[in-house]
């Protein structure tokens, strides 16, 4: 399922072996702050809102708090998709020829958006039910 680092080169080197510059060092710095750790950070946002709403309202609001729990683990998981497609953008792969190919995080970005529009959709039919009641 993952690659292990091994398969990735640079200069040459394995990237778990590589010694980096000072540039590529603050290159893979900035991408990891702006990229991966704004999805790590967006949800442990998402996991404090949820035990914030379980934790102060009553049972009613219980499944909006495990609503936002969810959504945070699956955010998590999309945390876990951009370090993988990092390691691509920064390092050759081996096996396609050490060809270094620029790549978008679009597929991240589907896969955060159809987990924002499912979450909202719920949040939604959780709020019309909870107005019913």
């Amino acid at each position: 399922m993952f690659e292990s680092a091994s398969t990735y080169t640079l200069r040459q080197h394995r990237a778990n072996s590589v010694v980096l510059t000072q540039a590529e060092l603050v290159e893979i710095r900035a991408a990891q702050r702006t990229f991966e750790g704004a999805y790590l950070r967006t949800a442990l946002s998402q996991f404090s809102f949820s035990l914030i709403i379980l934790r102060i309202f009553t049972q009613e609001f219980y499944s909006i708090g495990a609503l936002f729990a969810v959504f945070g683990a699956f955010i998590m998981l999309a945390s876990l998709l951009r370090r993988r497609s990092g390691n691509r953008q920064f390092f050759r792969d081996e096996s396609e020829g050490g060809r270094k190919k620029f790549r978008t995080s679009g597929n991240v970005v589907a896969v955060v958006s159809l987990i924002s529009i499912a979450a909202y959709s719920a949040l939604l039919v959780l709020l019309c039910r909870l107005q019913g009641a």
